[in-house]
């Protein structure tokens, strides 16, 4: 059966207005804090693998994959990127997936987009990537450390997220932390091990195919060449062409806001540009779900390039 992917992250209602006023007020410090350091760590090369790494994680976040008990999760990228290009210019892509996926897809409110950004795009990205160069440093060099260390930072990554998010809610006086905080972890806690396996899997196929861009962490090599970008770019859309396949099942906050009796606190977005990944007028529910997360992949590719290009470009008028 097909289904469209079911909407993620924190919607407006969920957290009070003063906690989202500092969820956006620290999102966009750290924003700002990752466009001046990312200056003296990207390159021309670099600018294509931003875009390639925020189309795939736009698309693979699209397929909720089940796991236990009814609930379903989907891949958030931000260990992923991190590992990939550092965890500062991962702070960027992670911004241009949220920031699509609210104002495109009206997936996850506004009001709370700072610390949707935050929760799952700062915090994965870098409580993964100083999980996974810990446990190299202990571990060694080679193959096997590499892997184990992308798998453990991944999945500590989603309980960071997870945990963060119970203490929004409890702050916001929406769930108490004695009930959110466990719920929570637990569930996520499964759905971790998800991102870890497909984090760990990225990362194989990319030691396998293109080992340059693993060796240099926070300023890691990119590839330039409309070969390699077209490649990546056909890539992120076979994964975007899967959407339909995504769990009907709720996500992990859905089904915990389902159990803990909140989730009618839920508002209507002000306003839909393509809703739930559907794209209006078309009513085949798998061919509209296609398109639009085709459309998405292509865009947040865009955006990501676009935000590499322009912290590029202040970095040469600066000079």
């Amino acid at each position: 059966m097909w289904f469209a992917p079911y909407a993620l992250h924190i919607p407006d209602g969920f957290l009070s207005t003063a906690v989202s006023t500092v969820g956006w007020l620290v999102a966009l410090i750290v924003i700002g804090i990752a466009i001046r350091l990312t200056r003296h760590q990207l390159g021309e090369r670099q600018i294509p693998l931003m875009g390639l790494l925020a189309a795939f994680i736009f698309a693979a976040q699209a397929i909720n994959f089940p796991v236990a008990a009814g609930t379903s999760g989907h891949l958030l990228g931000g260990t992923l990127a991190a590992i990939v290009m550092g965890p500062w210019a991962a702070t960027l892509i992670m911004t241009a997936v949220i920031a699509t996926q609210g104002l495109l897809f009206q997936d996850g409110g506004l009001l709370v987009m700072g610390w949707n950004i935050l929760n799952m795009g700062v915090f994965t990205a870098f409580t993964g990537y100083a999980v996974y160069v810990l446990m190299r440093r202990l571990m060694g060099e080679g193959a096997r450390s590499r892997f184990v260390a992308a798998f453990v930072g991944a999945w500590l990554s989603v309980e960071v997220g997870a945990i963060a998010t119970a203490f929004e809610l409890a702050a916001s006086g929406t769930s108490p932390l004695s009930l959110g905080l466990p719920a929570m972890a637990s569930v996520h806690a499964l759905i971790g091990l998800g991102e870890a396996i497909i984090t760990t899997g990225a990362i194989a196929l990319l030691r396998a195919s293109r080992p340059k861009v693993l060796e240099a962490g926070e300023t890691a090599p990119g590839r330039k060449g409309a070969s390699f970008v077209v490649v990546g770019l056909m890539v992120a859309l076979v994964v975007a062409i899967l959407s339909p396949l995504a769990s009907g099942s709720p996500d992990g906050l859905e089904a915990v806001a389902e159990r803990e009796g909140f989730l009618n606190r839920a508002l209507d977005p002000l306003f839909e540009l393509l809703p739930d990944y559907s794209v209006p007028f078309v009513l085949n529910e798998a061919v509209t779900t296609i398109l639009a997360v085709v459309l998405g992949t292509v865009i947040v590719f865009g955006v990501a390039w676009a935000i590499g290009r322009a912290t590029i470009r202040k970095e040469t008028v600066g000079e």
